[in-house]
């Protein structure tokens, strides 16, 4: 770490979109408000999606006791208008997105984050973004290895590295100088999920590298039941299809893998209702996946925690699942006319 005198420190806004996150939000506070940072160079602005759970209330209660956080009201509800009231409203030359559910064990993130954006004149830095936070369930634990493993994630993310280099920003920016809006435009505002991907894809298009550093990790906590990660992966599924139509250029992605292969099992299925012997084609696709899903579950559990073989199947079949479906369901709605195309995306929901 490079010594660094807090005057020499730049003016540092760190934005939190947020919509129900009553739960978390105190202590994602709490964690910012105790990080090393010197108190005038620092805001802090939440930026609510008209909650209804006591998120404004735990906010506005918390900007109290500590001038620096703010409330924003994002009347469209989504990230991606979220983080960009929050851009426009920064006073900082360096923006940094932290979600309402975090777990941060560092209290320099924030001093890290300036200091090596200063050292080297770097405008992009990218985080690890781990799942093992302190408080998970043994399924929380049992998400977060699936996640890290290759067969629960993309194969090109960059978001589980442990060492310090640089990267293609797509999968993992997190924190910028404010000169990269002024580059790159802002969020799509067409997008409800995927619109960091989006952005850090244009980031990355500008010519812009990204430092990935382990002094900047944030741990995430897992959705706690299958039904949640269910609903979160067919949100990425779609979020994967509204980038794709936006950036054709881009043709190599896990999402569109596993879309494909559902789509194949959907239609196999559809044929053989007709065509008995289509039954063994899907049999053979369905053992494929299957065994491959065994094999993967087996590796994770005995390198990891045994205890987690017979809870990891499920979890990778509703991780495939949910991102294949929201991907395909998605495509549906647009080739079947179900949303109006605007240009660079979609309409808001």
């Amino acid at each position: 770490m490079v010594e660094t005198s807090d005057k020499d420190l730049p003016l540092l806004s760190v934005i939190i979109p947020v919509r129900n996150e009553a739960k978390y939000i105190g202590r994602t506070l709490r964690y910012l408000a105790e990080q090393d940072y010197p108190d005038g160079k620092l805001e802090i602005l939440v930026v609510d999606g008209r909650s209804d759970d006591g998120t404004r209330a735990e906010v506005e209660k918390f900007s109290l006791d500590d001038n620096r956080v703010r409330l924003l009201d994002n009347p469209n509800r989504l990230s991606s208008s979220a983080r960009n009231i929050g851009a426009r409203e920064a006073n900082g030359e360096i923006i940094v997105y932290i979600d309402g559910h975090v777990f941060i064990d560092n209290n320099l993130l924030l001093k890290n984050t300036a200091v090596l954006m200063m050292k080297d004149n770097i405008a992009v830095l990218s985080r690890p973004q781990f799942l093992e936070t302190p408080e998970n369930t043994p399924f929380q634990k049992g998400v977060a290895m699936a996640r890290k493993s290759v067969f629960g994630h993309g194969l090109d993310s960059t978001i589980y590295l442990k060492e310090e280099r640089f990267v293609d920003p797509t999968s993992s920016g997190a924190s910028y100088k404010k000169e990269i809006f002024e580059r790159v435009g802002y969020f799509d505002e067409n997008f409800d999920a995927a619109e960091d991907l989006e952005f850090n894809y244009r980031v990355g298009q500008a010519g812009f590298e990204s430092l990935s550093s382990p002094k900047l990790t944030v741990y995430y906590y897992p959705r706690s039941d299958l039904k949640g990660l269910y609903y979160q992966m067919k949100r990425y599924g779609a979020g994967r299809f509204r980038f794709f139509r936006k950036h054709k250029e881009v043709v190599s992605s896990g999402a569109m893998i596993i879309a494909a292969y559902f789509f194949g099992l959907f239609l196999l299925t559809a044929i053989s209702l007709v065509l008995p012997p289509a039954r063994l084609y899907l049999g053979i696709c369905f053992g494929i996946y299957a065994l491959a899903n065994l094999v993967s579950s087996l590796v994770v559990a005995l390198k990891n925690d045994s205890s987690q073989i017979f809870r990891l199947p499920a979890i990778y079949f509703v991780i495939h699942f949910g991102l294949g479906w929201g991907f395909l369901a998605e495509a549906l709605r647009y080739f079947t006319g179900r949303n109006q195309v605007f240009s660079g995306g979609y309409p808001q929901k």
